[in-house]
């Protein structure tokens, strides 16, 4: 056999060394890619002075950012004339019945008291004032509990002579915890007899051809109110006191004032202060050229009244 004459270094490579070779080959020329890529990638941009977050009432002017805060849902194209109101509500709502009708049910009558009446500002001056200004056929109440605000207006119409219809939107649920306060209002199965106790006490004022329940949330009561062509010429907001609710309510509830009509609520001077109710009133009167007055612990909305830019 004829001796290998190649040199020493080269007879003594293996097979495994060469392919070591070429692998480490790649794998730098994956690593040298890589880098020159995510340097290429990173290079630092160039420097954007941040801008503050503009103010809401700044944004007033720019339709974008104002529609953020409209209430949108559809509404009807005319307004029911105000005699179609009681029956639009007892049609869509009661099934065409009166609620009142052979109330209370015999199962219910020991769990209520002949009349049980708790309000808060609920017979401040402000009711006689702006119902006696605006002389409203139709009233909406957002948020009633047992219903002592709306039947002291009742009892405001009534001594002016006015046949004033008035719908009480509320779920008539109360909120977590109000039976600690309110003990005497029972419970069946869960079910807490807010809305039964307020039938009750409208029926004990003999206030039913005046006097309507919409039993649901302040929120969806509003807009198919809206949606069915309900308006009314003075509306009462006094449901959720933190700044979401009121904020909503406020809302949807303006989108069904007659023309000229009249908004107010409760809890204007709280010891929340400018984080619940106020703060609503205030940005909502800003954004709508809305003068706010207020009549003892109550601010008021008069659309008569509106600024003209």
């Amino acid at each position: 056999m004829k001796e290998d004459q190649r040199p020493l270094q080269q007879r003594n490579k293996s097979p495994t060394s060469k392919l070591f070779t070429r692998g480490a080959a790649y794998v730098v020329l994956v690593l040298l890619s890589y880098t020159l890529g995510y340097l290429s990638h990173t290079s630092p941009p160039q420097q954007q002075q941040l801008q503050p977050p503009s103010p809401v009432f700044q944004l007033a002017d720019s339709p974008s950012p104002l529609d953020n805060f409209r209430v949108t849902a559809p509404c009807a194209n005319s307004p029911l004339p105000p005699h179609l109101v009681f029956p639009t509500i007892l049609d869509r709502v009661f099934n065409g019945s009166s609620p009142y009708s052979n109330f209370p049910p015999p199962y219910l009558s020991s769990f209520l008291k002949q009349k049980r009446i708790k309000g808060w500002g609920s017979y401040g001056a402000v009711f006689q004032h702006l119902i006696k200004r605006v002389k409203p056929q139709v009233i909406i109440e957002v948020g009633t509990f047992l219903g002592a605000s709306a039947l002291h207006m009742v009892n405001v119409t009534r001594e002016l002579r006015l046949q004033t219809q008035i719908l009480c939107l509320d779920d008539f649920r109360g909120w977590p915890g109000f039976r600690d306060r309110f003990k005497d209002i029972k419970m069946i199965n869960g079910d807490v007899l807010l809305f039964q106790q307020f039938m009750q006490n409208v029926i004990y004022f003999n206030a039913t051809g005046s006097v309507l329940p919409v039993p649901f949330s302040t929120a969806s009561g509003l807009e198919k109110l809206c949606e069915w062509g309900i308006t009314a010429d003075l509306i009462e907001i006094d449901a959720g006191h933190d700044f979401i609710s009121a904020w909503g309510d406020i809302n949807r509830a303006y989108r069904i004032l007659r023309p000229g009509g009249v908004i107010f609520g409760h809890d204007y001077f709280t010891m929340a202060d400018n984080r619940g109710v106020r703060r609503a009133v205030n940005l909502f009167a800003q954004m709508n050229n809305l003068k706010i007055q207020t009549d003892g612990q109550h601010w008021v909305l008069d659309t008569s009244l509106a600024k003209h830019n």
